[in-house]
This record gives structure tokens, C-alpha cells and sequence, in this order.
């Protein structure tokens, strides 16, 4: 009898070698074969499942928002069942930075995506579309539901994990910025 193969997880395998090779090597290094031995499968194998570096970076950034979504909706839903806007605000963008190795493993990943989407703007259309939809909802937990302001906000944080990345900022630093922001957009608070 055949042995049978779950192409989801051969597909997330070679996304999460991916992941690897563009998190300790850069984007540059990620090529089939570079990713086929981070994988420890074959080349061709990596042709079965993918056709294109474009087609294996839109997979890998996928897994990407799914672990971000799912760092998010753990964090949110420890806060019980009716947290406050700034709060709900708060821990979402928390779990977003990158205050952890796996997260920061994620964080650099996005990064080379969003350099490579600057080249290719085809391959960012979705993380264009999702980039909208987290305005919206930021927009929404803001008091004056600004998306404007909630925009800056979500650019400020960004900024903060690129910081982050680097070793500019540590992870209560990034904290404290992002309490300081929130800050000005809901009034002093004395705790988040």
C-alpha cells in the first residue's frame, strides 16, 4: 500500500525551511536549493509543491499571519471577556512585536517579504489587503475611530519591531513606546 502524504505539511515543511534560511541568512540566500537542504528534502520536491520563489514567499508569509493571528488571539483572549478598547489594543499589538525568538524569527521573515514586495507588487497584493483590514480594525478600538490615526499607529509599532530587530530597542522599551502612544490617542493611563 502507498504510503500516504499530507501535502499541508509537506507544503508548511518547506515554508518553515523558508522561514529559516530568510531569518538567518536573509532573502537573498532563499533560493530552491538553499531551502530544499534547510528542509532536508530534495530539490524537486520543492518544485512539486512550489513553481516559483514568488508562489513559496506568499506561502511562507502566510504562516506568518497565522502564527501573528494566533500569538494575537491567545494574548486577547487571556483578557477576559469584556477588556477595554486601549487594552484589547495593547495586547494585540504586543503580541505583534517581536519580544520573543519566535516572533522574531517571524518578524525578519515579514521583512523580507514586505522588501521583496517592494520590487514586486504583485506578490504583496494580499499583504496590502490585510495591512487594510488592520487599519480598519484598529480604527475601530480608537476613540475617535480615525484610520488615519490608527494607521500612524500601526506605521509607529512597526517601526518600534523594526528597532527591535536590530537590538536598537529592548522589549520594554518597545512597551513603554507603545504605551506612550496610546497615550496620546485615549489620555494618560496609568496602567495598559
Amino acid at each position: 500500500m502507498p504510503k500516504r502524504v499530507d501535502h499541508q505539511e509537506r507544503r508548511t515543511l518547506i515554508a518553515d525551511a523558508l522561514m529559516r534560511v530568510a531569518a538567518e541568512q536573509g532573502l537573498e540566500a532563499v533560493s530552491l536549493r538553499h531551502v530544499a537542504a534547510a528542509a532536508g528534502v530534495s530539490a524537486g520536491m520543492v518544485q512539486h509543491y512550489f513553481s516559483t520563489k514568488d508562489e513559496m514567499m506568499a506561502f511562507a508569509i502566510s504562516v506568518v499571519r497565522e502564527r501573528g493571528q494566533a500569538r494575537v488571539a491567545e494574548a486577547v483572549a487571556g483578557l477576559g471577556d469584556d477588556p477595554s478598547p486601549r487594552l484589547q489594543l495593547r495586547t494585540m499589538l504586543a503580541a505583534l512585536l517581536p519580544l520573543d525568538e519566535p516572533a522574531g524569527d517571524d518578524g525578519r521573515v515579514a521583512l523580507a517579504f514586505l522588501a521583496y514586495t517592494a520590487v514586486r507588487p504583485a506578490a504583496g497584493a494580499e499583504l496590502r489587503a490585510d495591512t487594510a483590514e488592520l487599519i480598519r480594525f484598529i480604527a475601530g478600538l480608537l476613540p475617535t475611530g480615525d484610520e488615519d490615526a490608527a494607521a500612524g499607529l500601526l506605521s509607529l509599532m512597526e517601526g518600534v519591531a523594526l528597532y527591535l530587530l536590530a537590538g536598537n530597542f529592548t522589549g520594554d522599551r518597545a512597551l513603554r513606546l507603545l504605551d506612550a502612544q496610546l497615550d496620546l490617542l485615549y489620555g494618560p493611563h496609568s496602567a495598559a
